[in-house]
This record gives structure tokens, sequence and C-alpha cells, in this order.
């Protein structure tokens, strides 16, 4: 759960980097950096904190050269403190390299231990890390042919970026787990996580990179390579469900054309007798809009959400019941009193979230309050890049579908089946991984993870 950004010969390299990470800040707001390059050597700068509360003017300024990375992050492996915030920066013997990573790789502690007994020494608790002793380690000539040879070694999800002081790679991995598109803005080539970051910046889309594909980006131009060996795909469903933002178009497909049909097929699976249909927000506005316009039933907005929640607040002394929630959503009650409603969401994980929402509507007169969720049921943990906890943690897991209705306070809860959410990813339905609901792995190392 992590967004990268890259920007190639450009005189606004660091300043463009820096709005890209704004456009990119859904996908991290733990901590964020950027690093550039001048042509002779790199520059850093990375904090804890939001895109904006990080970089200044004067920040900005020292981060020199035509050409960055950069990188804001929602930890899925390592601590959150500054020693793991990206990119990672380093000198070695080949001169200077940056990486920045969107995804978890599976098998890094068994490389991790490997390297630490043969004397190398980490200076993170990041799975990224590996992939840099690798490279510093590799005995080939070219730093895209050593990148090539340390990510045969590695298993996972994985897009990257790396910067030299004279090249850019950008590289997924075989399976395409996590999303990386390729723009230009006049001649300066662009990679981002999702294409919401080329939009704010007025560069234009070219194409999606391939899973399995590495871009070498220097002065001479753009040259691809397919080193891996061919697999399945196992694009990430959770990007579409709720993680990628609905203005973006990744995996070949408008991010809220998906999320609007999920909830036209989730009203043909679950209709409700009702008299509004009611959001929550803020990911589940596009599924209510499909499951309203194909139920026929009013669309209100009957939770307000607070924009301007920061990263942090000071709870009173005599604390308010569900003070964390409420500080984020409020219902409206003259809308609610008496009604029979239903909401879209686009999830459940533990249910304490859905729970105390249930919980507020009923308190502003609700009569009744029946919950649909725009996917499945989520039973298993994800290992490749999404921040889903433990098995144990996860409701649906261990609870019967009656029991989380009990649990949360609704009147009815119903989910979108996994052949009715495939359906809706039509003829690509089988370049999609569904682990966390099928608990169907396609890497058997994660099983042990």
């Amino acid at each position: 759960m992590c967004g990268i950004f890259g920007i190639f010969d450009h005189p606004e390299a660091s300043n463009l980097t820096y709005l890209g990470l704004y456009a990119l800040q859904h996908r991290g707001q733990e901590s964020a950096g950027i690093v550039s390059s001048d042509g002779k050597c790199l520059h850093h700068y990375r904090q804890m904190g939001l895109v904006s509360e990080i970089f200044t003017r004067d920040t900005l300024k020292k981060l020199t050269g035509k050409s960055a990375i950069g990188h804001v992050r929602y930890s899925t492996a390592g601590s959150s403190e500054l020693k793991n915030a990206q990119p990672f920066e380093v000198d070695y013997a080949k001169g200077g390299m940056a990486i920045a990573h969107n995804g978890n790789l599976t098998n890094a502690s068994l490389i991790r231990s490997e390297l630490e007994s043969s004397g190398s020494i980490f200076q993170s608790n990041m799975d990224t890390e590996v992939i840099i002793h690798l490279i510093a380690r590799s005995k080939e000539k070219t730093f895209a042919e050593r990148t090539i040879r340390a990510l045969k070694q590695v298993e996972g999800a994985y897009s990257l970026l790396f910067l030299t002081e004279k090249e850019m790679v950008a590289v997924r991995d075989p399976y395409g787990f996590r999303p990386l598109v390729l723009g230009q803005l006049k001649d300066a080539p662009v990679v981002a996580s999702e294409t919401c970051a080329l939009d704010l910046i007025g560069a234009q889309f070219l194409r999606e990179i391939e899973p399995g594909e590495l871009l070498l980006i220097d002065r001479d131009g753009t040259q691809s390579f397919k080193p891996f060996l061919q697999t399945r795909y196992a694009q990430c469903i959770f990007e579409f469900i709720y993680f990628a933002r609905p203005d973006s178009f990744i995996f070949n497909r408008n991010v809220y054309e998906v999320r609007k049909s999920l909830g036209v097929q989730l009203a043909k699976e679950s209709p409700a007798d009702v008299e509004m249909v009611v959001p929550i927000p803020d990911s589940g506005f596009p599924a209510t809009m499909g499951y309203a316009t194909e139920s026929k039933i009013p669309l209100e907005l009957g939770m307000i959400r607070n924009h301007y929640v920061g990263r942090t607040f000071i709870e009173p002394e005599q604390s308010i019941r569900h003070f964390g929630v409420k500080i984020k959503l409020n219902p409206v009650k003259g809308l609610m009193k008496g009604k029979r409603i239903v909401t879209v969401d686009d999830s459940i994980v533990r249910a304490t979230t859905s729970r105390k929402i249930n919980k507020m509507f009923r308190n502003a007169g609700a009569k009744e309050v029946h919950v649909r969720i725009s996917s499945p049921p989520i039973t298993h943990s994800c290992f490749f890049g999404i921040d889903t906890p433990k098995k144990s943690e996860l409701i649906a897991s261990s609870h019967s579908l009656k029991e989380i209705q009990r649990y949360i306070g609704a009147s009815s809860l119903r989910y979108l089946s996994l052949e009715g959410l495939r359906s809706c990813m039509k003829e690509e339905a089988d370049r999609f991984c569904y682990a966390c609901f099928s608990g169907d792995y396609y890497l058997p190392c994660a099983l042990e993870t």
C-alpha cells in the first residue's frame, strides 16, 4: 500500500515529483520522500507525515537535478518510523542508487537471513532493502543487468522505481500485482502508480508497464526488456474495490466504472426494501451510485465526512463514545428519522467501524439499517502489499453472516458474491488475484510468511 512516482530529464523534476506524490497521497500517509539526480550525484529528503507537511520550497530547491523519484508509504512490511521511509538512497561500489517500492516481497526474510549470515548490515527492517544488497553484490556490468539479476532472486509483489546518477529504471513483477503506468510530459518520461498523478502534472498517459517488464530510461531514450519467466497474472482486485483513486485508469480499466458496476451487480444479487440508499464516504460512493441506479431507489447523502481531519487528534479527557469515527463521519439526522435505509460500503475487515457507523444511523433515527458490501467477505490475509491484518482479526474468517450482522447491528447484511465480482471483470477476470476472498494464493511461500 504505497505510491511511487518518477520523472526523467525535466528541469523541474523535484517539483513535479512533489505534485505526483500529492496525487498519490491516498496510497500512503505515513511518510514521504524524494531522491533527485543532477547527473553527478543523488540528493534525498524524506520524513514522516503527509506530503504537504514534509516538503517546502526550500527543501525542494535542495533536491537539484533533472530527474527524480518519490514515494508515499503505508506500511505492510517494516515498522512505521523514519528509517523505513522511502526512497532508500545508498552509495556503493558502482555509484549512487535509490529505490522506491510498492508491494511486498514474500521471501525477503529468508534472503535477509542469508545476507546477514555472510556479513551484510541492514539499516532498516524493510523487505525492500534486500533488493539493494542483491544489486550491490551482483557482478553484472550494467545497472539494468544487476537489477534483473537481483529481482530474479526475490518473490512476491513489486512495482519499483530505481534512480542512479544517469538513468531511471521502472519494473513490475511478473504477476502484475500492483499497478504501474508510463506517461510523458513533453519529452520527459514519467512513471507513476496511477494515472491520476499524470493528470495532475499534465502528462500524457502512454500505456501501462506490463507485468514482468523492465524499462531502462536514460538520455538515449526508453528501452523495454522482458527478462522474467512468464506466469499467470495476479493483479490485485482490491485496487479496484478500494485502494486506487476512482479517477485513475489501471489494469486496463477505469476505477470509477468498475466500482459502479460492482454496485449494479450487488443490487441485482441483494436488493433491499428501503426508502433510500446511503453511501459510506468516500470509497463507497461509486458502488452506491450503481446500486441506486439499478434498484431505482433514491440516493441520499445521509452520512457526511469531515475532509479536514488530520492524521491525529486530541481526544477529550472525558471520553466520547466512538470519538474516532464521529470526528470523521456524521449522519444527517433530519434525513434519517423513521426511514428504512440501505448503506453501501466497499468492504468489512474487523467490522468495528461498521458497528459504530450503524449505531450512529440508529441514533439519528433510522428505523432499519440494511448493509450491502460491494466485495465478497475478506477471509484471508494479503501477503502482496495490502494491509489486511492477521486472519484471526478478519471477522469473516471466523463468523457466519448472521453473526456479523448481529455484531454490526444491521437489519440485514449481504456481500457481493465472488462470482458476481468476477463477472464485473468480464473477459479479464482470470487476470486478478482473489486470494483475500478465496485463500487461493499464487505463491506457496505466502502461506509460510
